[in-house]
């Protein structure tokens, strides 16, 4: 039987739900995470989408072909993922601090699941990341704003120019600047397109970017940006 990783230096519990030890404590986010995902009804959360459309809808515009590199950060239990299957593409990557939360996409997706790459790893403290190849497309929703701390951006930024291939695109969905200042218990920095292209530098070019209203399950509503860009040198 598998057992959950019990070790308070790792970052989040094992490839299965199975005995999965969770923690409402900030201390190690990958428990935290995993309490968030553990026994729950995943529809009900508060980033839950029916379907990504704005995310789908940029990664179309973006006409990469069927076998391009999609890495999709912090994917927790986000239906892109079975999206992007249904489209036909197959090179997937869906990372996440927590596997309790892959694993609801992998139950979803079933046998498909194999044009997934799953790698459960902390984006600003990277181990397995490091060995990932460059990617064709870098996708976050609702990640980055989780890093309040310079120190956090600016590992976040590292991990992200040293994948990102030539050429590449990046797809960055935020708070906004009217957005929340917290989420799921913990403090968020907000965003408009401009601070976006400062922290990715002169070597990306923004393609589009826009405002959207996420409604959130409970009927709230959440203001985000999104935005679309490309790797020129």
């Amino acid at each position: 039987m598998s057992s959950c990783n019990t070790n308070k230096e790792a970052t989040s519990c094992s490839t299965t739900d199975e005995g999965c030890k969770t923690s409402a404590s900030t201390v190690h986010l990958g428990e935290y995470w995993c309490a968030m995902y553990t026994g729950v009804d995943i529809t009900k959360l508060g980033w839950y989408e029916e379907e990504s459309a704005p995310s789908l809808a940029l990664i179309q515009k973006s006409k990469l072909p069927k076998d391009a590199v999609i890495f999709n950060v912090g994917a927790g239990s986000t239906t892109l993922i079975d999206s992007l299957v249904k489209e036909g593409y197959i090179n997937l990557i869906a990372n996440d601090i927590s596997s309790c939360a892959l694993n609801k996409i992998k139950d979803r997706v079933g046998a498909q699941q194999e044009f997934v790459q799953w790698i459960v790893d902390d984006l600003v403290n990277p181990t397995e990341l490091e060995n990932m190849a460059k990617v064709d497309l870098w996708n976050d929703r609702a990640v980055l704003h989780f890093f309040t701390e310079i120190k956090d951006q600016d590992s976040y930024f590292k991990l992200l120019n040293a994948k990102v291939k030539n050429n590449g695109f990046v797809i960055l969905s935020v708070f906004n600047l009217e957005g929340a200042t917290s989420c799921s218990g913990l403090p968020v920095k907000r965003y408009n397109a401009k601070m976006l292209q400062d922290k990715l530098g002169e070597q990306y070019q923004l393609l589009e970017s826009f405002n959207h209203i996420y409604t959130m399950p409970n009927g709230e509503d959440r203001p985000y940006v999104y935005a679309l860009f490309q790797r020129v040198s």
